[in-house]
């Protein structure tokens, strides 16, 4: 009875990718290596013949489901459907305050001109910069808020004060600023396609997509730093994804959502199936469901075929500004769909673009899969794309044994140039499991490591998975693994260093694992260390000593809750024994900080042993109830040794939310993927520390952090 619709998406189930130009299906790839590798495009009608297959698949996959359900039901009764299931949904298509100081410096006057030593963004690679809301040079800061690029004075610390503000259009996010020139990355809200929801930093329990608005980047000449001016904007048609600076250029990820075909229906209108189910499954009612559905598949095909999917490849404005006049502009880089690169996968149908560009320069260069987006690494010569996939939703599968291997991650591999010239795609493979995010991956001497999960908690059937990819040819190549590492668990941080990495699963407690890649194709596991909670970030802060930020946790035999805010740091000097030095607790069940799931506001001056977190303190509470009373909002500091622990320095305290106003703001309901502190970021410059939130900054010496010396409004 389900025979035609079978039959048809039978046909396109087979066609993960097709020839240019012609309507005749290539089998889809037999080995793990060719079904994750790209394919390059040889014109724009390749990508829309592309699209319009999986828009296809995607519908009759739908459809089929929706046609199951209709036909329990002739059995069963009209329940889904008389509640409403049977709505013709007309629904678009898309892609979807601390204890007295210990040894510190006394308050006193500082040099004027720059600092000597400050801290800079919390980046993964050293001379690999990532795009942030804050930047500082040691002498003046660059931030953006409400709606501007604001430029302050400073140092000294004191004398603290904005000498630029210039709006930028749409929300202001994230910007670069090298040799002069500020390079600024903007959402314009009020043209968003759809929404893809929000940013995803920390990546356990969301999708990298960005935030589904359109991106701006407005870049300014920073010569004159009282009076900055708009050399060049771009619009892009994507939303920003990830970006990485090396040097003087610039490397932005843009996603682009597929295209949307206005007027798809999954269910047929007017099909009374409550009125067929009073007679009972037989030819009759049978076949005219059958019938329904065939007739809104056949209209939901014409509807695609029409669909002009053009209007939805990717593309982008450039406008350059000389003496404040807008001059013409080079051609989009994305017309005729040169430099696309289609995925073999079939489980996505939007665009991921990496387009490069030189500050001071007024030349593009973009590299464009069309697939599904993902977690961003890069070195200062590799940029590397891990994409999550699930068993049944791409057109084959990487694995023969789809049952030991439900979930896998392709990576395709790009060289990154020193100019604005076009990213070159270097290879693909594919490893079983999920990455976490960037921190899972990291290249060191030609081998890339990645650490993945396979399964989701609470299946007991979850395992971790830790393998070493080698480029040969066009393919990366799995050359070493360590695999059914903590049954029952899951990631919640990796971290790699030269030749060793580290790794943390958690269900109730908190193994850290120690990992040698001294022989890269022989990889193995050194050492285990459980204790309770887990660590969402690890950092380095002396070789052999690692330090980490997550969560208490209450052991409940089978589970266990989640608690406050937990800095730890492990003597890792000996993989084979790592140990637990030191441990501190922040605060009780919902206590947040962005620090716990976003490495950019975790701030560590390694210069002066000191660490910035951004904190909301809740207390009271207990075992799954989260804390009753918010005690602090604001920065805390400590000072971090290897032998001594952490020494708390203070805290620099930040307005508490007013509760009347929002009630909801001020509660202590942060849940652990998504912890959020009303301060955001912090700086050091020498033995100051620049607390930053979305209004304000306030600026205190470490040694009396209860008093300010400044305090800047950032508002307009």
């Amino acid at each position: 009875m389900l025979v035609s619709l079978l039959a048809l998406g039978a046909s396109f189930a087979a066609c993960s990718v097709r020839s240019s130009g012609t309507d005749e299906p290539v089998d889809p790839p037999q080995t793990a290596l060719a079904q994750s590798a790209l394919t390059p495009a040889a014109s724009c009608d390749e990508v829309e013949v592309l699209l319009r297959d999986r828009l296809k698949q995607d519908m009759l996959d739908s459809v089929e489901e929706r046609r199951k359900l209709a036909l329990q039901e002739l059995e069963t009764g009209c329940f889904w459907w008389g509640a409403g299931g049977n709505g013709a949904d007309g629904v678009s298509s898309a892609a979807a305050g601390g204890p007295v100081p210990h040894d510190l410096p006394e308050p006193g006057a500082e040099d004027d001109g720059a600092a000597a030593e400050y801290s800079t963004t919390n980046t993964q690679e050293a001379d690999v910069d990532e795009a942030d809301f804050i930047k500082n040079d040691g002498e003046h800061v660059y931030l953006l808020a409400h709606g501007q690029l604001q430029i302050f004075d400073a140092w000294p610390a004191a004398d603290t004060h904005r000498v630029a503000s210039v709006p930028i259009e749409g929300e202001a996010k994230k910007l670069f600023v090298h040799e002069k020139r500020a390079f600024v990355y903007s959402s314009l809200t009020g043209e968003a396609p759809h929404d893809q929801g929000r940013e995803c930093t920390y990546g356990y329990d969301c999708e990298f997509t960005g935030d589904g608005t359109p991106l701006q980047v407005t870049e300014l000449d920073l010569s004159d730093l009282t009076a900055p001016t708009v050399v060049r904007t771009l619009k892009f048609s994507g939303t920003f994804l990830n970006a990485r600076r090396i040097g003087s250029t610039v490397h932005t990820v843009v996603y682009s959502p597929g295209p949307m075909v206005e007027g798809l229906s999954y269910s047929p209108e007017g099909l009374d199936l409550c009125t067929l189910a009073e007679q009972g499954p037989d030819a009759t009612t049978i076949a005219a469901v059958n019938s329904a559905f065939d007739d809104l598949v056949k209209k939901n095909l014409d509807l695609i075929d029409a669909a002009p999917l053009d209007v939805h490849l990717p593309r982008v404005e450039e406008t350059v500004y000389r003496d404040g006049e807008a001059l013409p502009t080079s051609a989009d880089p994305f017309a005729g769909c040169e430099g696309f690169y289609l995925s073999s996968t079939g489980d996505g149908q939007s665009f991921l673009s990496i387009v490069s560009t030189e500050l001071g320069g007024d030349a593009l260069g973009q590299t464009t899969i069309v697939g599904k987006p993902g977690a961003v690494y890069a070195t200062s010569g590799s940029l590397y794309v891990a994409s999550r996939h699930a068993y049944e939703s791409t057109y084959g599968w990487f694995y023969e044994d789809a049952a030991a291997t439900p979930e896998a991650t392709t990576i395709h591999k790009f060289a990154l140039g020193d100019s604005a010239l076009p990213s070159v795609y270097l290879g693909s493979g594919v490893v079983k499991g999920r990455v976490l995010n960037q921190f899972a991956m990291s290249e060191f001497k030609g081998y890339l490591r990645v650490a993945t999960t396979t399964g989701h908690l609470p299946d007991p059937d979850t395992y971790n998975t830790v393998a070493s990819l080698k480029q040969e040819g066009g393919e990366l190549v799995v050359k070493g693994m360590v695999d059914n590492l903590a049954p029952g668990e899951d990631i919640r941080s990796a971290r790699f260093y030269g030749h060793v990495g580290f790794m943390v699963t958690f269900k109730k407690t908190d193994p850290l694992f120690t990992l040698d890649f001294s022989d890269p194709e022989s990889p193995r596991v050194r050492g285990e260390l459980k204790i309770p909670g887990f660590s969402t970030y690890m950092h380095m802060i002396k070789e052999g000593y690692l330090m980490s930020i997550g969560y208490d946790a209450d052991d409940q035999g089978d589970f266990a809750w989640f608690q406050g805010i937990m800095l730890q740091i492990f003597d890792v000097t000996n993989l084979d024994e790592p140990k637990l030095a030191h441990k501190e607790v922040i605060g009780t069940r919902g206590s947040a900080s962005d620090a716990a799931t976003n490495h950019l506001a975790f701030n560590y001056f390694a210069q002066r042993g000191l660490l910035g977190i951004p904190m909301v303190i809740c207390e009271g509470g207990s075992g799954g109830e989260f804390g009753d009373a918010m005690t602090f909002s604001g920065l805390l500091v400590y000072k971090v040794d290897v032998g001594e622990g952490f020494t708390s320095v203070g805290g620099l305290p930040h307005p508490l939310p007013d509760a009347s106003a929002d009630p909801y703001s001020a509660g202590c309901g942060s849940w652990w993927t998504q912890g959020s502190s009303f301060v955001k970021r912090s700086v050091f410059l020498e033995d100051h520390v620049y607390s930053v939130s979305d209004d304000e900054i306030r600026v205190a010496h470490v040694g009396d952090l209860s008093t300010p010396e400044a305090v800047v409004s950032l508002t307009p």
